[in-house]
C-alpha cells in the first residue's frame, strides 16, 4: 500500500509539472519574443534565447512622446485599469445583495436562471441595441459607457458566484443578529460580509479579469484613444500588412502583468474563496 501510494504522489507531482509546463511555456516564450530582435525572430532554425537582448521595444511602448505608438498604448492601458476598475467595483455592489437574497429565498430560483441565461447569449446579440442605447445616451467611445456595457456582463457571473458563496453560511447568525436587533443592512455588514470576504475576493478577481481580458465590446463601441483599451490596442499593432512580432509580445507582456499582480496579491482570497465555494455545511 505504502509503494502505490509513493507511486501515486509521484504521479500526481508530475502532471502538475506537466500542467505548469503547458500554462508557463507559452508564457515563456512571449517575454522571450519581447527581448528579441526581428533578425533572431526570423533565424532558421528557431533561436530560443536571442543572441542579444533588445528592451528597445519596452521603451517605444512606454515612451510618452506625442502621436506615438507608446502614447496611444499608454491612454489603452489606462483606460482599461478605468474600465475593469469601474465595471468590477459596480458589479460586486450590485451581486452582493443580489446573490445574498438568492440564496436566503429559494423561491427565486427561477430568477438565478435567468440571469445565467443572459449571461450565455453570445456577445454579438446584445451589441446593436446596446449600441442604440449608447448612442442614444451619447456614451458611444466613452470609458463610463464601455463600464456600464461590462457591468452587464459581470453582475450575472459575479451574482451566480456570490450566491455560492452565501449558500454555507449559516443563517442562524442571521437570526441571532435579528434576535439582537440587527437591521438588515447592520447584518449584512457586520454579520455576513466579513464570512463572505474570500469568496467576495474571488469574484473580484475573475471579474476583474473578465472585464480587462474583453475585446469584442471594446472594439465596437471605441473608435480612438479616449476610450480605446488595451485588447483593442493590441490588436491594432498587429492590424497593418507587416506586423512586428516582438513588438505584439512585448504588448502581450506589459497586458499580463496588473492581472499577474492582482492574482499574486490576492492569491490567498482567491484559494479560500473557491474552497469555501465549493463545500456545503
Amino acid at each position: 500500500m505504502e509503494h502505490q501510494s509513493r507511486w501515486f504522489s509521484l504521479f500526481i507531482h508530475l502532471m502538475a509539472l506537466l500542467v505548469a509546463l503547458v500554462i508557463l511555456a507559452p508564457l515563456a516564450w512571449l517575454f522571450v519574443m519581447s527581448i528579441s530582435s526581428n533578425a533572431d525572430l526570423s533565424a532558421k532554425p528557431l533561436q530560443w534565447w536571442p543572441n542579444e537582448v533588445d528592451l528597445s521595444r519596452y521603451k517605444a511602448l512606454l515612451s510618452q512622446t506625442d502621436n506615438s505608438a507608446g502614447q496611444a498604448f499608454v491612454a489603452s492601458l489606462f483606460n482599461s485599469i478605468k474600465v475593469a476598475g469601474m465595471a468590477t467595483i459596480a458589479a460586486i455592489l450590485v451581486a452582493v445583495p443580489a446573490g445574498w437574497a438568492l440564496s436566503r429565498t429559494p423561491q427565486l430560483g427561477w430568477v438565478l436562471g435567468g440571469i445565467i441565461a443572459t449571461y450565455m447569449l453570445p456577445p454579438v446579440a446584445l451589441s446593436i441595441p446596446l449600441y442604440f442605447i449608447l448612442a442614444k445616451f451619447g456614451l458611444l467611445n466613452n470609458v463610463f459607457g464601455l463600464g456600464l456595457v461590462y457591468l452587464s456582463i459581470l453582475a450575472p457571473f459575479v451574482t451566480w458566484l456570490l450566491k455560492s458563496g452565501f449558500d454555507p453560511i449559516p443563517r442562524d447568525l442571521e437570526r441571532a443578529a435579528a434576535i439582537d436587533g440587527a437591521r438588515l443592512d447592520q447584518m449584512l455588514r457586520i454579520v455576513i460580509l466579513p464570512l463572505a470576504m474570500p469568496v467576495i475576493g474571488t469574484a473580484t478577481i475573475f471579474a476583474y479579469l473578465l472585464a480587462w481580458d474583453e475585446f469584442f465590446y471594446a472594439l465596437l463601441f471605441t473608435s480612438n484613444q479616449e476610450a480605446k483599451t488595451l485588447t483593442v490596442a493590441i490588436a491594432d499593432l498587429a492590424g497593418g500588412r507587416v506586423s512586428d512580432y516582438g513588438l505584439i509580445a512585448t504588448a502581450g507582456v506589459i497586458a499580463a502583468l496588473p492581472p499577474v499582480l492582482i492574482g499574486i496579491l490576492m492569491q490567498r482570497s482567491l484559494i479560500s474563496g473557491l474552497t469555501n465555494g465549493g463545500v456545503k455545511g
